[in-house]
């Protein structure tokens, strides 16, 4: 059975948590680690669950398959630290609020 994440980073967040230590790079260093972590991750992913499902009968029928794993992940994904909808939907949701909130005046 494959690994299954949790919602945690694990040593990802161990990285992002010595760096953010550091106080003269600490805001970089956080955001830096943590997108490149994620990247990591969603790769280990990716592969754990996805990949090691083979045998794939050629590179052509794999690359097709992971367009759909993409679909999936970005479209029909229910992420729980963001409300249980899937990340599209989400910051979608994000844009039209910052549209929304740039539209009102400003009272001074």
């Amino acid at each position: 059975m494959g690994r299954r994440n949790n919602g945690t980073s694990g040593p990802s967040q161990v990285l992002v948590e010595r760096l953010s230590r550091s106080p003269p790079t600490k805001d970089l260093a956080r955001s830096t680690v943590q997108v490149v972590c994620d990247g990591v991750e969603i790769i280990g992913l990716y592969k754990t669950e996805f990949v090691h499902q083979g045998p794939w009968k050629s590179g052509d029928a794999l690359e097709f398959a992971t367009l759909g794993w993409v679909g999936w992940f970005n479209h029909r994904r229910l992420l729980g630290p963001i409300g249980w909808v899937p990340p599209v939907e989400f910051e979608e949701a994000y844009r039209q609020s910052q549209a929304k909130a740039a539209e009102e005046p400003v009272l001074n």
